[in-house]
């Protein structure tokens, strides 16, 4: 997704700061506006993948702003709010907003919402199969192979895989591998994926001990190197 674009609104520059270098880590374009009138701007000349606009915001409110793009554009929104009430984010829902995030918020959590919502896009669902040497994966079917040998996976084995095999070679992050297999609500720990790509190494490694696919980059996570060894 590094090449998606998002804009990000909020009159608190602090606030912008903080979300861009989460959202900078993460390879996205960043937009940056302060004020309605600036978002709307924004999103009408810079086509933003993704919006993550305020709910108090100067001159235009956020509720306006959302209004507005949704009659010009089905741009998927995030909303910032700092009211907690459902009334309150019923009503940005209703508007066509299509996540919220209640203040004061993670911005770590928030940018697994930013990759939770862009992966729902037509487009980012990925292929239906992945064929990377002796690895199959077929996500219609639910199915993987190694080496012509049925793969029997868990939910989350499964998922973790996928992430890998989608791009071998890419180092994931213990944390990127949590929000995007278990989902960013998890509350667990790092050290959870762990256990179960030790697990998924015992089903895809000829030695669990001495993995040839499923490599360790120590001090950040993992990646695939490819089923051709």
């Amino acid at each position: 997704m590094a090449d998606k674009k998002v804009l990000v609104v909020d009159d608190d520059v602090k606030t912008v700061e903080l979300v861009k270098l989460y959202l900078d880590r993460d390879g996205y374009q960043v937009l940056t506006a302060y004020n309605g009138v600036e978002a709307l701007r924004l999103a009408r000349e810079g086509y933003p993948d993704l919006i993550v606009l305020d709910l108090m915001l100067p001159d235009i409110d956020g509720l306006e702003v959302c209004r507005t793009l949704r009659r010009e554009s089905d741009v998927p929104i995030i909303m910032l709010t700092a009211r907690t009430t459902d009334q309150d984010k019923l009503t940005g829902l209703n508007l066509g907003a299509d996540d919220y995030v209640t203040k004061p918020f993670s911005p770590k959590e928030l940018a697994a919402r930013v990759r939770a919502v862009l992966r729902r896009l037509p487009g980012e669902r990925g292929p239906e199969e992945i064929k990377s040497g002796k690895l199959i994966m077929n996500f219609a079917t639910h199915e993987a192979w190694f080496g012509g040998r049925p793969l029997n996976l868990t939910s989350v084995e499964f998922k973790l895989l996928g992430i890998l095999a989608k791009e071998p070679g890419r180092v994931h992050s213990r944390t990127s591998l949590i929000e995007e297999a278990l989902g960013y609500d998890f509350e667990g720990f790092d050290r959870t994926i762990d256990v179960h790509i030790l697990n998924l190494r015992r089903k895809v490694e000829p030695d669990p001990s001495h993995p040839r696919y499923i490599k360790t980059v120590y001090g950040i996570g993992y990646k695939f190197v490819g089923g051709e060894q």
